[in-house]
Protein backbone atom coordinates (compact mmCIF):
# COMPACT_ATOMS: atom_id res chain seq x y z
CA UNK A 1 0.00 0.00 0.00
CA UNK A 2 2.80 2.38 0.96
CA UNK A 3 4.60 1.60 -2.30
CA UNK A 4 1.44 2.40 -4.30
CA UNK A 5 1.00 5.74 -2.50
CA UNK A 6 4.61 6.69 -3.22
CA UNK A 7 4.17 5.73 -6.87
CA UNK A 8 0.92 7.70 -7.09
CA UNK A 9 2.58 10.73 -5.47
CA UNK A 10 5.49 10.53 -7.89
CA UNK A 11 3.07 10.41 -10.82
CA UNK A 12 1.14 13.47 -9.59
CA UNK A 13 4.41 15.36 -9.07
CA UNK A 14 5.55 14.45 -12.59
CA UNK A 15 2.23 15.64 -14.05
CA UNK A 16 2.52 18.94 -12.20
CA UNK A 17 6.03 19.51 -13.49
CA UNK A 18 4.98 18.55 -17.02
CA UNK A 19 1.96 20.88 -16.97
CA UNK A 20 4.14 23.74 -15.72
CA UNK A 21 6.45 23.31 -18.70
CA UNK A 22 3.63 23.23 -21.26
CA UNK A 23 1.80 26.17 -22.79
CA UNK A 24 -0.75 24.11 -24.68
CA UNK A 25 -1.45 20.37 -25.04
CA UNK A 26 1.39 18.35 -26.54
CA UNK A 27 3.76 21.35 -26.83
CA UNK A 28 6.32 21.78 -24.07
CA UNK A 29 8.50 24.86 -23.79
CA UNK A 30 11.45 22.91 -25.13
CA UNK A 31 9.37 21.81 -28.13
CA UNK A 32 8.15 25.35 -28.74
CA UNK A 33 11.72 26.61 -28.57
CA UNK A 34 12.79 24.00 -31.11
CA UNK A 35 9.95 24.86 -33.49
CA UNK A 36 10.22 28.64 -33.29
CA UNK A 37 14.02 28.72 -33.57
CA UNK A 38 14.21 26.12 -36.33
CA UNK A 39 14.35 28.65 -39.15
CA UNK A 40 11.25 27.21 -40.84
CA UNK A 41 8.11 29.32 -40.32
CA UNK A 42 5.90 26.60 -41.81
CA UNK A 43 6.58 24.42 -38.78
CA UNK A 44 5.48 27.04 -36.27
CA UNK A 45 2.30 26.31 -34.32
CA UNK A 46 -0.76 27.74 -36.05
CA UNK A 47 -1.61 31.24 -34.79
CA UNK A 48 -5.03 31.98 -33.34
CA UNK A 49 -6.24 34.58 -35.81
CA UNK A 50 -9.82 35.71 -36.43
CA UNK A 51 -11.29 34.90 -39.85
CA UNK A 52 -11.74 38.60 -40.61
CA UNK A 53 -8.01 39.18 -40.13
CA UNK A 54 -7.17 36.30 -42.45
CA UNK A 55 -9.55 37.73 -45.04
CA UNK A 56 -7.74 41.06 -44.94
CA UNK A 57 -4.39 39.53 -45.88
CA UNK A 58 -2.80 38.30 -42.66
CA UNK A 59 0.99 38.01 -42.53
CA UNK A 60 2.76 36.28 -39.64
CA UNK A 61 5.51 37.97 -37.66
CA UNK A 62 9.08 37.54 -38.87
CA UNK A 63 12.32 39.18 -40.02
CA UNK A 64 12.30 42.66 -41.52
CA UNK A 65 13.23 42.65 -45.19
CA UNK A 66 15.10 45.35 -47.05
CA UNK A 67 13.16 48.63 -46.95
CA UNK A 68 11.64 49.82 -50.20
CA UNK A 69 12.07 53.32 -51.59
CA UNK A 70 9.40 54.76 -53.90
CA UNK A 71 10.09 55.05 -57.61
CA UNK A 72 9.62 58.81 -57.51
CA UNK A 73 12.06 59.16 -54.61
CA UNK A 74 14.81 56.52 -54.94
CA UNK A 75 17.57 56.27 -52.36
CA UNK A 76 20.86 58.08 -52.79
CA UNK A 77 23.46 58.57 -50.10
CA UNK A 78 23.64 62.29 -50.86
CA UNK A 79 19.89 62.73 -50.52
CA UNK A 80 19.84 60.85 -47.22
CA UNK A 81 22.70 63.01 -45.91
CA UNK A 82 20.82 66.18 -46.85
CA UNK A 83 17.68 64.78 -45.23
CA UNK A 84 19.58 64.13 -42.02
CA UNK A 85 20.75 67.74 -41.83
CA UNK A 86 17.24 69.03 -42.54
CA UNK A 87 15.78 66.68 -39.91
CA UNK A 88 17.92 68.29 -37.21
CA UNK A 89 17.60 71.88 -38.48
CA UNK A 90 15.29 74.07 -36.34
CA UNK A 91 15.22 76.71 -39.08
CA UNK A 92 12.38 74.74 -40.62
CA UNK A 93 10.22 76.19 -37.83
CA UNK A 94 8.94 79.76 -37.59
CA UNK A 95 10.87 80.50 -34.40
CA UNK A 96 14.02 78.72 -35.55
CA UNK A 97 13.87 76.65 -32.35
CA UNK A 98 11.95 73.47 -33.24
CA UNK A 99 13.27 70.69 -35.50
CA UNK A 100 11.92 67.26 -36.43
CA UNK A 101 14.37 65.86 -33.87
CA UNK A 102 12.59 67.69 -31.04
CA UNK A 103 9.77 65.14 -31.15
CA UNK A 104 11.83 62.32 -32.65
CA UNK A 105 14.99 62.33 -30.61
CA UNK A 106 17.65 59.71 -31.43
CA UNK A 107 18.57 59.66 -27.73
CA UNK A 108 15.01 58.54 -26.95
CA UNK A 109 14.63 55.83 -29.60
CA UNK A 110 13.36 58.44 -32.07
CA UNK A 111 10.39 59.46 -29.93
CA UNK A 112 10.32 62.07 -27.17
CA UNK A 113 9.24 60.06 -24.07
CA UNK A 114 6.42 62.53 -23.36
CA UNK A 115 2.70 61.89 -23.07
CA UNK A 116 2.20 64.47 -25.82
CA UNK A 117 4.81 66.64 -27.49
CA UNK A 118 5.72 70.31 -27.10
CA UNK A 119 6.01 72.58 -30.11
CA UNK A 120 6.24 76.31 -30.78
CA UNK A 121 5.86 78.52 -27.67
CA UNK A 122 5.71 75.36 -25.53
CA UNK A 123 2.30 74.51 -26.91
CA UNK A 124 1.23 70.94 -26.23
CA UNK A 125 -0.15 68.77 -28.98
CA UNK A 126 -2.97 66.28 -28.56
CA UNK A 127 -1.17 63.05 -29.39
CA UNK A 128 1.90 61.06 -28.48
CA UNK A 129 4.89 61.13 -30.85
CA UNK A 130 5.58 57.56 -31.95
CA UNK A 131 9.11 56.42 -32.72
CA UNK A 132 10.35 56.86 -36.28
CA UNK A 133 12.39 53.68 -36.05
CA UNK A 134 11.45 51.36 -38.94
CA UNK A 135 9.04 53.96 -40.34
CA UNK A 136 10.10 52.74 -43.80
CA UNK A 137 7.82 49.72 -43.29
CA UNK A 138 4.71 51.80 -42.61
CA UNK A 139 2.06 52.13 -45.30
CA UNK A 140 0.03 54.93 -43.69
CA UNK A 141 1.20 57.72 -41.43
CA UNK A 142 0.07 59.50 -38.26
CA UNK A 143 -2.22 57.95 -35.69
CA UNK A 144 -5.20 58.80 -37.91
CA UNK A 145 -3.63 58.00 -41.29
CA UNK A 146 -3.98 61.51 -42.68
CA UNK A 147 -0.78 61.14 -44.76
CA UNK A 148 -0.49 58.48 -47.43
CA UNK A 149 3.29 58.81 -47.92
CA UNK A 150 6.29 59.64 -45.78
CA UNK A 151 7.00 62.62 -48.02
CA UNK A 152 3.50 63.92 -47.35
CA UNK A 153 3.89 63.25 -43.63
CA UNK A 154 7.02 65.40 -43.41
CA UNK A 155 5.08 68.52 -44.40
CA UNK A 156 2.46 68.35 -41.64
CA UNK A 157 4.61 69.21 -38.58
CA UNK A 158 6.24 72.15 -40.39
CA UNK A 159 2.85 73.76 -41.03
CA UNK A 160 1.04 72.74 -37.84
CA UNK A 161 0.45 75.77 -35.59
CA UNK A 162 1.25 73.77 -32.45
CA UNK A 163 4.37 72.15 -33.86
CA UNK A 164 6.72 74.12 -36.12
CA UNK A 165 4.17 76.75 -37.17
CA UNK A 166 5.76 77.70 -40.49
CA UNK A 167 4.48 77.76 -44.05
CA UNK A 168 6.39 75.25 -46.14
CA UNK A 169 7.00 77.87 -48.87
CA UNK A 170 8.57 80.24 -46.34
CA UNK A 171 10.66 77.44 -44.86
CA UNK A 172 11.91 76.59 -48.36
CA UNK A 173 12.84 80.21 -49.09
CA UNK A 174 14.70 80.44 -45.79
CA UNK A 175 16.77 77.35 -46.51
CA UNK A 176 17.56 78.45 -50.06
CA UNK A 177 19.13 81.62 -48.66
CA UNK A 178 21.62 79.67 -46.50
CA UNK A 179 24.90 79.47 -48.43
CA UNK A 180 26.12 76.45 -46.50
CA UNK A 181 23.25 74.37 -47.88
CA UNK A 182 24.17 74.89 -51.53
CA UNK A 183 26.81 72.07 -51.64
CA UNK A 184 24.29 69.68 -50.03
CA UNK A 185 21.61 70.65 -52.55
CA UNK A 186 24.02 70.29 -55.44
CA UNK A 187 25.12 66.79 -54.42
CA UNK A 188 21.59 65.56 -53.73
CA UNK A 189 19.64 67.14 -56.59
CA UNK A 190 22.21 68.69 -58.94
CA UNK A 191 21.25 72.30 -58.25
CA UNK A 192 21.78 74.97 -55.60
CA UNK A 193 18.14 75.82 -54.89
CA UNK A 194 15.45 73.35 -53.98
CA UNK A 195 11.67 73.17 -54.16
CA UNK A 196 9.56 72.28 -51.14
CA UNK A 197 8.89 68.88 -52.73
CA UNK A 198 12.62 68.13 -52.89
CA UNK A 199 13.14 69.17 -49.28
CA UNK A 200 10.39 66.77 -48.19
CA UNK A 201 11.84 64.00 -50.35
CA UNK A 202 15.23 64.41 -48.68
CA UNK A 203 13.74 64.25 -45.18
CA UNK A 204 11.70 61.16 -46.07
CA UNK A 205 14.76 59.48 -47.59
CA UNK A 206 16.70 59.97 -44.37
CA UNK A 207 13.82 58.68 -42.26
CA UNK A 208 13.64 55.50 -44.33
CA UNK A 209 17.23 54.72 -43.31
CA UNK A 210 16.25 54.45 -39.63
CA UNK A 211 16.20 50.66 -39.43
CA UNK A 212 16.63 48.86 -36.13
CA UNK A 213 19.43 46.29 -35.76
CA UNK A 214 18.35 42.68 -35.34
CA UNK A 215 16.65 41.97 -32.05
CA UNK A 216 16.97 38.88 -29.89
CA UNK A 217 13.69 37.72 -31.44
CA UNK A 218 15.13 38.05 -34.96
CA UNK A 219 18.26 36.11 -34.07
CA UNK A 220 16.18 33.47 -32.30
CA UNK A 221 13.87 32.68 -35.21
CA UNK A 222 16.88 32.65 -37.54
CA UNK A 223 18.23 29.68 -35.61
CA UNK A 224 19.97 30.81 -32.43
CA UNK A 225 17.83 29.18 -29.73
CA UNK A 226 19.92 30.75 -26.94
CA UNK A 227 18.63 34.25 -27.70
CA UNK A 228 15.28 33.86 -25.91
CA UNK A 229 14.66 32.53 -22.42
CA UNK A 230 12.01 29.91 -21.77
CA UNK A 231 9.76 32.64 -20.40
CA UNK A 232 10.18 34.70 -23.56
CA UNK A 233 9.42 31.66 -25.73
CA UNK A 234 6.24 31.18 -23.71
CA UNK A 235 5.45 34.85 -24.30
CA UNK A 236 6.06 34.49 -28.03
CA UNK A 237 3.62 31.60 -28.19
CA UNK A 238 1.04 33.46 -26.11
CA UNK A 239 1.47 36.47 -28.41
CA UNK A 240 0.47 34.32 -31.38
CA UNK A 241 -2.29 32.38 -29.61
CA UNK A 242 -4.14 33.00 -26.34
CA UNK A 243 -3.15 36.66 -25.93
CA UNK A 244 -4.47 37.47 -29.45
CA UNK A 245 -1.83 40.20 -30.00
CA UNK A 246 -1.08 38.89 -33.49
CA UNK A 247 -4.53 39.83 -34.74
CA UNK A 248 -3.33 43.44 -35.03
CA UNK A 249 0.42 43.31 -34.36
CA UNK A 250 1.32 41.08 -37.27
CA UNK A 251 3.77 41.19 -40.16
CA UNK A 252 7.52 41.59 -39.86
CA UNK A 253 7.14 45.04 -38.29
CA UNK A 254 4.52 43.84 -35.78
CA UNK A 255 1.86 46.17 -37.17
CA UNK A 256 -0.97 45.48 -39.62
CA UNK A 257 -0.88 49.13 -40.79
CA UNK A 258 -4.61 49.30 -40.11
CA UNK A 259 -6.88 51.25 -37.79
CA UNK A 260 -8.81 49.89 -34.83
CA UNK A 261 -11.02 51.21 -32.06
CA UNK A 262 -9.61 49.67 -28.89
CA UNK A 263 -11.98 51.54 -26.58
CA UNK A 264 -9.90 54.62 -25.74
CA UNK A 265 -11.89 57.29 -27.59
CA UNK A 266 -12.98 58.99 -24.34
CA UNK A 267 -16.13 59.95 -26.21
CA UNK A 268 -17.87 62.92 -24.64
CA UNK A 269 -15.22 63.24 -21.92
CA UNK A 270 -11.86 64.83 -21.28
CA UNK A 271 -9.21 63.53 -23.71
CA UNK A 272 -11.86 62.84 -26.38
CA UNK A 273 -10.22 62.05 -29.71
CA UNK A 274 -12.28 60.77 -32.63
CA UNK A 275 -9.18 59.44 -34.40
CA UNK A 276 -9.57 58.23 -37.98
CA UNK A 277 -13.05 59.82 -38.19
CA UNK A 278 -11.41 63.26 -38.30
CA UNK A 279 -9.86 62.24 -41.63
CA UNK A 280 -12.62 60.20 -43.29
CA UNK A 281 -15.79 61.67 -41.78
CA UNK A 282 -17.20 58.15 -41.58
CA UNK A 283 -19.01 57.10 -38.40
CA UNK A 284 -17.46 53.62 -38.47
CA UNK A 285 -14.01 55.21 -38.05
CA UNK A 286 -14.79 57.00 -34.79
CA UNK A 287 -12.12 56.15 -32.24
CA UNK A 288 -9.93 54.20 -34.64
CA UNK A 289 -6.15 54.66 -34.43
CA UNK A 290 -3.26 53.14 -36.33
CA UNK A 291 -1.66 49.99 -34.92
CA UNK A 292 1.85 50.95 -33.84
CA UNK A 293 4.81 48.62 -34.33
CA UNK A 294 5.91 46.68 -31.26
CA UNK A 295 9.55 46.66 -32.34
CA UNK A 296 11.37 48.71 -29.73
CA UNK A 297 8.15 49.11 -27.74
CA UNK A 298 9.98 48.65 -24.44
CA UNK A 299 11.91 51.85 -25.26
CA UNK A 300 8.93 53.87 -26.45
CA UNK A 301 6.92 54.68 -23.31
CA UNK A 302 4.43 56.22 -22.73
CA UNK A 303 1.87 54.35 -24.80
CA UNK A 304 -1.29 54.79 -26.90
CA UNK A 305 -2.31 57.77 -29.02
CA UNK A 306 -2.66 59.99 -25.97
CA UNK A 307 0.28 58.63 -24.01
CA UNK A 308 -1.83 57.84 -20.95
CA UNK A 309 -0.14 54.52 -20.15
CA UNK A 310 3.32 54.99 -18.60
CA UNK A 311 4.45 51.35 -18.83
CA UNK A 312 3.91 48.15 -20.77
CA UNK A 313 2.38 46.28 -17.85
CA UNK A 314 -0.43 48.81 -17.66
CA UNK A 315 -1.15 48.31 -21.37
CA UNK A 316 -1.14 44.52 -21.00
CA UNK A 317 -3.39 44.68 -17.95
CA UNK A 318 -6.10 46.66 -19.73
CA UNK A 319 -5.96 44.40 -22.78
CA UNK A 320 -6.24 41.41 -20.46
CA UNK A 321 -9.39 42.92 -18.98
CA UNK A 322 -10.89 43.32 -22.46
CA UNK A 323 -10.27 47.08 -22.78
CA UNK A 324 -12.92 49.74 -22.21
CA UNK A 325 -16.49 49.14 -23.41
CA UNK A 326 -18.24 52.54 -23.49
CA UNK A 327 -21.94 52.37 -22.61
CA UNK A 328 -24.48 54.76 -24.07
CA UNK A 329 -26.15 57.22 -21.79
CA UNK A 330 -29.83 57.98 -22.24
CA UNK A 331 -29.07 61.08 -24.30
CA UNK A 332 -26.77 59.05 -26.59
CA UNK A 333 -29.23 56.35 -27.67
CA UNK A 334 -29.58 57.84 -31.16
CA UNK A 335 -26.02 59.15 -31.44
CA UNK A 336 -24.68 57.78 -34.74
CA UNK A 337 -21.10 58.64 -33.77
CA UNK A 338 -21.11 56.70 -30.51
CA UNK A 339 -17.98 54.50 -30.75
CA UNK A 340 -17.95 50.72 -30.62
CA UNK A 341 -14.87 48.84 -29.44
CA UNK A 342 -13.45 46.50 -32.09
CA UNK A 343 -14.68 42.90 -32.10
CA UNK A 344 -11.03 41.85 -32.20
CA UNK A 345 -10.71 42.98 -28.58
CA UNK A 346 -11.72 40.28 -26.12
CA UNK A 347 -11.12 39.50 -22.47
CA UNK A 348 -8.00 37.33 -22.33
CA UNK A 349 -7.94 35.78 -18.84
CA UNK A 350 -4.14 35.68 -18.81
CA UNK A 351 -2.58 34.73 -15.48
CA UNK A 352 0.07 36.92 -13.86
CA UNK A 353 2.69 34.42 -14.94
CA UNK A 354 1.46 34.65 -18.54
CA UNK A 355 1.46 38.45 -18.42
CA UNK A 356 5.07 38.35 -17.26
CA UNK A 357 5.95 36.00 -20.12
CA UNK A 358 4.19 38.22 -22.67
CA UNK A 359 5.95 41.34 -21.40
CA UNK A 360 9.29 39.53 -21.44
CA UNK A 361 8.73 38.57 -25.07
CA UNK A 362 7.86 42.14 -26.09
CA UNK A 363 11.08 43.25 -24.41
CA UNK A 364 12.98 40.91 -26.72
CA UNK A 365 11.82 42.98 -29.70
CA UNK A 366 14.00 45.91 -28.59
CA UNK A 367 17.62 46.46 -29.53
CA UNK A 368 20.49 48.57 -28.28
CA UNK A 369 19.74 52.25 -28.73
CA UNK A 370 20.29 53.47 -32.29
CA UNK A 371 21.80 56.82 -31.41
CA UNK A 372 23.05 59.43 -33.83
CA UNK A 373 25.09 62.58 -33.38
CA UNK A 374 23.32 65.69 -34.64
CA UNK A 375 25.08 67.09 -37.70
CA UNK A 376 26.82 70.48 -37.84
CA UNK A 377 24.23 72.75 -39.44
CA UNK A 378 25.12 74.70 -42.59
CA UNK A 379 25.58 78.45 -42.16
Amino acid sequence: MKTKLIAFGAMVFSLLILSYNKVEPNLSISELKRLYSGGDYTKWPKPEVDSLVYAQGFEDIGILGKPEFPENNPYTEEKAELGKVLFFDPRLSKSGQISCANCHDPELNWGDARRVSYGESRQQGNRNSPSLMNIAYSKVFFWDGRAATLEDQASFPIQDAKEMNFHIDLATKRLNKIKGYKPYFKKAFGKEKLTQEEILKAIATFERTLISPKSKFDKFIEGDSTQLTNKQVEGLHLFRTKARCINCHNGANFSDNKFHNIGLTYYGRQYEDLGRYNVTGKAENVGEFKTQSLRGAAQNAPYMHNGLFPNLRGVLNIYNAGMARPKRKENQLNDTLFPTTSKLIKKLDLSQSELIALEDFIMSLSTAGYKMRPPVLPQ
